[in-house]
């Protein structure tokens, strides 16, 4: 017979199941998802995780990719918090994406019972917080340069609406960009990139 108030700790790898399934399933009205990187990796580590920017906010429509790391101590401890979309936020790293602890209590306050879902659930709400609300944010076209470096792209060709605004940008792009240089940062991601 068990005493009174004794509690039953599931397994890693079995909260780990329960969250994935919630994932694939849907979390509420679908502005937050997350679901495993690699479906081979036994030790349930990494996952991706999307947050759909929340309305009235200078994040409305954009849409946020995340890196979620389980270590093998989760979730005695918390996972790492790493956004990949470039992100203005003040518990947000600017440098490296990382979701600093100090700056994001549920991370710093960290209980077992938390989930994944609970920290893209939160961090959607601190993009509403009074702090974060109107915060200037890197401009979405510099994430296409970036992205298209990432992919080792050396050469895009556009057609229609694309080249446009590509034709647009090469010849208007003078003070587009006010927010950390973001300017010379796209004149030089860019620089080895054809554009035909």
């Amino acid at each position: 017979m068990g005493s009174e108030g004794s509690r039953v700790v599931v397994p890693r790898n079995f909260r780990l199941l329960e969250e994935l399934e919630r994932g694939e399933k849907g979390i509420g009205d679908g502005t937050v998802s997350y679901g495993m990187d690699d479906a081979d990796d036994v030790y349930m580590r990494s996952w991706t995780g999307t947050i759909i920017g929340p309305p009235n906010t200078v994040h409305e429509g954009r849409i946020y990719q995340l890196k979620l790391f389980c270590d093998k101590d989760y979730p005695d401890n918390p996972p790492t918090v790493r956004f990949q979309t470039r992100i203005n936020m003040t518990c947000v790293n600017q440098e490296t994406g990382m979701v600093e602890p100090s700056q994001f209590p549920m991370l710093a306050n960290w209980q077992r019972e938390y989930t994944m879902e609970d920290i893209l659930t939160q961090l959607k709400k601190e993009m509403m917080s009074p702090q974060n609300r109107k915060l200037a944010q890197p401009p979405e076209a510099l994430e296409g340069i970036r992205r298209i470096k990432e992919l080792n792209i050396s050469c895009l060709i556009l057609e229609g609406d694309s080249k446009v605004v590509v034709d647009w940008l090469k010849t208007e792009y003078n003070g587009l960009w006010n927010f950390n240089n973001e300017e010379e940062q796209f004149l030089w991601l860019g620089r080895e990139i054809e554009i035909q």
